[in-house]
C-alpha cells in the first residue's frame, strides 16, 4: 500500500475513501490551491486510490470463492 501521509487517518470504509477521493479530485481540478497543497492532495489521493483498489481486490477474491461453489473461510491479506 502507498504510504499514508502522517497526519491523515486511514478511511473507515471503502465508501468513505471513495467520497474523500472524489472531493480531492474536485479540489485539484479547480486549480485554486497552492502547489504544496496540490502535492499533499495528490499524495492523499494516491493513498486512497490504493486503499480502494485493495478493498475491491479482496471482495473480488471472496466472490470467486463463492462462485466456485465452495464456502471457505476467507480473510483479507
Amino acid at each position: 500500500m502507498t504510504d499514508r501521509p502522517t497526519d491523515a487517518p486511514e478511511p473507515a470504509s471503502y465508501e468513505a475513501a471513495l467520497a474523500e477521493l472524489e472531493r480531492l479530485v474536485q479540489a485539484m481540478e479547480s486549480a485554486q490551491m497552492p502547489l504544496d497543497g496540490l502535492l499533499d492532495n495528490y499524495r492523499r489521493a494516491a493513498f486512497l486510490l490504493d486503499f480502494c483498489r485493495t478493498r475491491l481486490q479482496a471482495v473480488e477474491a471472496q466472490v470467486k470463492v463463492f462462485e466456485g461453489g465452495q464456502l471457505k473461510e476467507w480473510s483479507p491479506t
